[in-house]
């Protein structure tokens, strides 16, 4: 446990991965001071800690750098005491991170290809990869009570917020459709137990907000083609 703590969270409004770090910390009731960054003038700071992506989040604790979403999240819940976010049983902690890593490296890209990618026929093979790997996590997911283990919010949970809130929001203003509740019903009623929780409502930018800035970008994609 930490006794002498100086917590600082280097960020960006709206980024999901930064509210994974956000809602990690606020679970645990850790009081850290937040350093918003700038996408285009990213901070001596900010590359200094994190000289390998140069991204945020970056959680600095007692001045030492801890990057990457979930790896801060693991690390805050080995951190402070209080609200566990990983399972303690092996397997389930097991569980938790493998499909933690399905939604990093098989869900994510494929939306943001789907999304962002210049090319319409890649953009279509995106969508397509998108649905194939949410059919195989709505087919297979196995979710033990309101959360992925429990009553309380905790790790894949964590994970896939970005699935449950931040995707509907993407698809809706890049015009591709991929995630919608009602075509994986499992993923739907899981999310809604989630974005429903008090303490992961504190961590999500406004929807509006979120829209206006997606809508934006995407137009900024399609101009430069």
């Amino acid at each position: 446990m930490a006794t002498s703590q100086q917590v600082k969270l280097l960020g960006f409004p709206g980024s999901p991965f930064v509210a994974r770090a956000e809602l990690a910390l606020n679970l645990k009731g850790v009081k850290y001071e937040y350093i918003q960054e700038s996408l285009t003038n990213k901070s001596d700071l900010l590359l200094k800690s994190n000289p390998v992506h140069k991204k945020v989040p970056v959680l600095l604790h007692n001045n030492k750098p801890v990057c990457e979403s979930l790896v801060i999240v693991e690390y805050v819940d080995e951190t402070w005491t209080g609200h566990p976010i990983l399972p303690s049983d092996p397997y389930h902690r097991a569980l938790s991170h493998f499909w933690s890593r399905f939604i990093e490296d098989k869900v994510l890209p494929a939306v943001f290809k789907a999304a962002w990618n210049p090319n319409k026929q890649e953009r279509e093979k995106g969508a397509e990869e998108a649905r194939e790997a949410l059919e195989i996590l709505d087919k297979e997911l196995k979710v033990n009570g309101k959360f992925f283990h429990g009553d309380s919010v905790g790790f894949l949970d964590i994970a896939a917020l970005i699935i449950f809130y931040w995707v509907p929001i993407i698809q809706e203003a890049s015009e591709f459709n991929v995630y919608s509740g009602d075509k994986y019903p499992n993923i739907g009623k899981w999310g809604q137990e989630v974005l429903n929780d008090p303490d992961v409502k504190g961590v999500l930018p406004p929807r509006d907000v979120l829209l206006s800035f997606f809508k934006a970008l995407f137009q900024s994609i399609v101009d430069s083609k």
